[in-house]
């Protein structure tokens, strides 16, 4: 077998549906296999797919004992060449996976692979390439250095700022939603640390990867689309609190103990700070009213054959005011606030390119062919958007 695709899921079984369209068609000209993990989704998702996705290996998990231990009990299973773990909440284009196999095969010492990502707005995520959070670089993002130089080689190593997100690089962190290694080096390394229930394990993983001699690679010639967000908003007290807890524990588990202790104490330090912070917004902030529904955008625009728009356009009326239909986007002719991609009108490398060209200008809505939802994400910071399609 080539290549094992592993993706863990969680309560995102909208997202997983159309994640699963892309790798599919993703792995079709490829030996592949797909092991999809399930922490105990209470959302249905067993039911959901329930005969659906033949191609899939569905792991029904009996409880939730985070992301990295989802990961290797699939990889228990996996019988490929190559691993990509991914997450759900990923939309890959169709040449993707072929272009990251035969870039990773010409790189004898390649330890991860990664990719450039975009968020659901069509904007580049930086998390895409990352350094290593040494005291000096933590600083700089914690203390919003980072954000006002986010260009400079010594202030944003955080992000790697001053390499060029269309350049491939060997970098020494590459985020979790998409890492692609071979088993070879898998199997000397070692797997995720199942410590970590869940964030920063993607950098112990690429931190472990370096210390065996390997390198890792960006790899800015393929881009998928990473909602991010879907599933825990960055300003909520929970979120704070398990994300600088799993950097501390990071930081223990690597670093010396005289860093270790002062790095401890400068994220105990944001920690109160950022969780003071969301409570006085916690309380500022008026409470939406609520419909029953998701929210979405008044007018859009269905990129779409007649067909796509007869069979969801009475559901869409539930969520939009005024739905127009076209078969391209050189269609749109009126002011509009989103824009619906469908597949196969558009290929999903078609979707990307149209969501980075038109980025931040229009919510987008992914709705791959034959599925019975459309999702979607306004930026890495919310909460991700579904409208289920019957």
């Amino acid at each position: 077998m080539q290549l094992s695709v592993i993706i863990v899921n969680y309560n995102v079984k909208y997202f997983l549906e159309q994640c699963l369209v892309s790798v599919v068609k993703a792995c079709k000209n490829i030996e592949a296999e797909i092991l999809v993990a399930d922490n105990h989704s209470s959302d249905g998702s067993k039911e959901f797919f329930k005969d659906r996705f033949s191609e899939v290996q569905f792991i029904w998990l009996n409880q939730n004992d985070g992301f990295a231990k989802a990961n290797n009990i699939a990889l228990q299973r996996a019988t490929g060449e190559k691993i990509l773990f991914l997450n759900p909440d990923t939309i890959l284009p169709e040449d993707c996976l072929e272009a990251c196999v035969g870039f990773l095969s010409t790189k004898k010492d390649m330890g991860v692979l990664g990719v450039r990502m975009i968020d659901g707005s069509g904007k580049y995520l930086p998390e895409s390439k990352r350094g290593f959070p040494s005291l000096f670089t933590s600083f700089c993002k914690l203390s919003g250095l980072t954000k006002m130089f986010p260009h400079s080689k010594l202030l944003a190593n955080y992000y790697l700022g001053h390499l060029s997100e269309n350049k491939t690089a060997e970098v020494d962190v590459l985020a979790g939603a998409f890492m692609m290694i071979s088993k070879k080096a898998l199997d000397e390394v070692g797997s995720f640390d199942e410590a970590f229930f869940m964030y920063a394990e993607d950098i112990d993983f690429s931190y472990r990867i370096q210390k065996a001699g390997y390198k890792n690679y960006y790899f800015a010639d393929s881009t998928i689309l990473h909602f991010k967000g879907e599933s825990t908003q960055k300003e909520t007290l929970q979120y704070i609190r398990i994300f600088y807890g799993a950097m501390l524990l990071f930081v223990k588990k690597h670093y010396g103990n005289g860093v270790s202790s002062l790095y401890g104490l400068m994220i105990q330090n944001a920690i109160a700070a950022k969780t003071l912070s969301a409570g006085i917004k916690k309380l500022v902030r008026k409470p939406a009213a609520s419909t029953g529904k998701q929210h979405t955008a008044n007018k859009a625009y269905l990129i779409g054959n007649a067909q796509h728009f007869q069979h969801i356009h009475q559901q869409l009326q539930q969520y939009f005011s005024q739905v127009t239909p076209a078969e391209n986007v050189n269609e749109i002719t009126s002011p509009v606030d989103a824009l619906i991609l469908c597949e196969p009108t558009l290929s999903f490398k078609e979707m990307i390119a149209v969501m980075e060209q038109h980025r931040q200008q229009y919510e987008f809505f992914i709705h791959a062919d034959r599925t019975k939802s459309m999702v979607g994400s306004s930026d890495k910071n919310t909460s991700g958007k579904f409208i289920p399609i019957n």
